[in-house]
């Protein structure tokens, strides 16, 4: 295998494995890049190696900088993301920060979420549920939620933390008048039965 080879594979695997830990498809990663998804497909497999301006755009599609998809910018074996800097998105009163960036090989996504009174997880336009055995664990940091978990509530206030198989159907609500944060951690993959 030629060098060429072997670092087109590199980045090929990368990103696949920064839009696997996204949840985007294909599809998803192309209509966000503005690059096809059979193009995408071969640099995933490392049949090809993306000019400079696609890898730009195959950046911008996964939130990163060229530098970050191509790990130019990286020091050892630690990312750091500053206060305020995470990754965020906000649906219907429900407003999200991922804590953890989007690294190659990733199990576990540390994500705030806080929810204003009378939003919830889970509406429309919010990621799917997690990959089958996944767990979470979410604690409560201020006002109250309700999950709901394969139809069952359970109320928590703050300071209280619960932890659920994240593959079953759910969501956090807020009934309350005041807005309610929450930090979840969410593994993938790692539960055996």
């Amino acid at each position: 295998m030629t060098a060429a080879a072997t670092e087109n594979g590199t980045v090929g695997a990368r990103v696949r494995a920064l839009r696997e830990s996204m949840g985007l498809s294909l599809r998803d990663l192309a209509e966000r890049s503005g690059v096809s998804a059979p193009m995408l497909s071969q640099v995933e497999r490392g049949e090809t190696s993306p000019t400079l301006a696609v890898a730009g755009r195959i950046a911008a599609g996964l939130e990163l900088t060229l530098s970050q998809l191509l790990r130019l910018d990286e020091g050892g074996h630690m990312a750091v993301v500053r206060a305020g800097q995470g990754r965020t998105r906000e649906r219907g009163g429900h407003f999200t920060e991922e804590l953890t960036p989007p690294l190659p090989g990733q199990r576990a996504d540390v994500s705030r979420h806080r929810l204003d009174p009378g939003a919830r997880t889970g509406g429309p336009g919010d990621p799917p549920l997690h990959e089958p055995g996944s767990r979470e664990t979410a604690v409560v940091l201020s006002g109250a939620v309700e999950l709901v978990i394969d139809g069952d509530a359970h109320r928590l206030e703050a300071g209280d933390s619960v932890t659920f198989d994240a593959d079953l159907p759910h969501r956090f609500e807020n009934p309350g008048s005041e807005p309610a944060e929450l930090l979840a951690v969410v593994t993938a993959g790692l539960r055996r039965s």
